[in-house]
């Protein structure tokens, strides 16, 4: 996973929404799913709860 994904999909465990990182990260909303597409591929998750659940488990989201 790249450094944007781990920190896409941390800021996605700490409950902010595709708009709150996209303006966070100062990109489009689209690039946001674009990586989060990426996350649910290569963490072999169905959704953004089963990433976010894994994220946790790897200690990521704690702010």
């Amino acid at each position: 996973m790249t450094a944007r994904e781990r920190e896409i999909l941390d800021l996605l465990a700490q409950g902010l929404g595709y708009r709150q990182i996209a303006q966070r990260l100062f990109v489009t909303d689209k690039t946001v799913r674009n990586h989060v597409g990426s996350i649910f591929v290569k963490l072999r998750v169905p959704d953004r709860a089963a990433a976010i659940v894994r994220a946790r488990d790897a200690g990521l989201g704690s702010g």
